[in-house]
């Protein structure tokens, strides 16, 4: 089973902080030189000497914030909400958590970016604020999808550790609904010798211990590039022996011929010692071949989720096989 790095529990800001506060200080602890590019890049412009203090919910004067992440130079104030309902007399409260840094930051993070209104409205408040205040507090709104993007900026392959602790809070997110537009995404998973068998039987099998996150499509990895790609059609979880197996559906309907794929592919997992008594099973329309290619070296950590809609530059996605002849066209790192 598979051990996570971030709690599981749906619908709870503070939980959310707490989890990507604790995704910060593992970034800080793995590489202060990396957490400090990832600031620079997302939130300053100047450079700042590393050694910093971690903390959730900081009483100031006037308001209890969600989490605070401070350095003798510099604060960030950070106010989560997990369904836009950011509350401009809130934010203005949360300026008194300051206390003359050099660098002051109020981070307002959520799955969708702030609405236009709430931001214009709050705009015109830290103007009003900056003609009287001895320095200038910025205000950088980001979502759950831009700061995991941010991060894995600065990451490299090489950064087994880091990027298998970034990939466990995406999927945290991607649980937890903080991440939206799972029609859009492509998971890629590792197929190696069972690539043909996927193939043919249009489906990929997993531990049903392993979480995972939505997408509607999947790829199959192997030998430096996706050689596959299908839309999910059902999800089916089978418990037990080839003889006495338990089903559970989890997405679509399962069919006779379903579960003759299912036994067929258990036939073909003990030829590599698979113990599939617990397995889960993702079915596909059809996998299209293709050839999206991995131009760095090494293969990915674990699985990988693209967004298609970015990878492809459109806004609606073609039909199944357009998107496979695409990719061919496409290279990723």
């Amino acid at each position: 089973m598979k051990i996570h790095y971030f709690q599981r529990y749906h619908g709870k800001e503070n939980v959310a902080t707490a989890n990507t506060l604790l995704l910060l200080s593992r970034l800080y602890a793995y590489s202060p030189d990396k957490f400090f590019r990832f600031l620079k890049a997302s939130v300053f412009s100047d450079n700042i000497e590393p050694e910093i203090v971690f903390q959730l919910q900081e009483k100031s004067d006037e308001s209890v914030p969600d989490a605070t992440i401070t350095q003798a130079g510099f604060k960030i104030v950070v106010e989560t909400k997990l369904h836009g309902q950011f509350s401009v007399d809130q934010l203005k409260r949360h300026l008194t958590a300051f206390s003359g840094e050099k660098y002051q930051v109020l981070m307002t993070l959520d799955p969708q970016p702030m609405n236009q209104k709430t931001a214009e409205a709050f705009a015109a408040c830290l103007m009003e604020y900056h003609r009287r205040a001895e320095r200038p507090i910025s205000h950088i709104n980001t979502t759950f999808e831009k700061m995991i993007s941010d991060i894995r900026e600065v990451l490299d392959d090489r950064d087994y550790e880091m990027l298998e602790v970034v990939s466990d809070y995406e999927e945290y997110c991607y649980d937890s609904d903080l991440i939206s537009g799972a029609w859009k995404r492509m998971r890629v998973q590792l197929a190696g010798v069972t690539l043909e068998v996927n193939k043919r039987l249009n489906l990929y099998y997993d531990d049903a211990g392993r979480g995972f996150s939505g997408h509607e499509y999947l790829g199959l990895y192997k030998d430096k590039c996706v050689r596959a790609v299908g839309k999910i059609s059902a999800i089916v979880t089978a418990k037990g022996t080839p003889e006495s197996l338990a089903y559970g559906m989890e997405k679509g309907t399962l069919t006779d011929e379903m579960k003759s794929r299912i036994h067929e592919a258990i036939e073909d997992g003990k030829r590599y010692g698979y113990q599939m008594d617990n397995t889960r099973y993702f079915f596909v329309d059809r996998f299209f071949e293709t050839d999206f290619r991995k131009i760095t070296p090494r293969a990915p950590m674990g699985s990988r989720i693209f967004d298609l809609t970015k990878v492809l530059g459109v806004s609606k996605l073609p039909g199944t096989a357009e998107i496979a002849e695409r990719l061919r066209e496409r290279t990723w790192e």
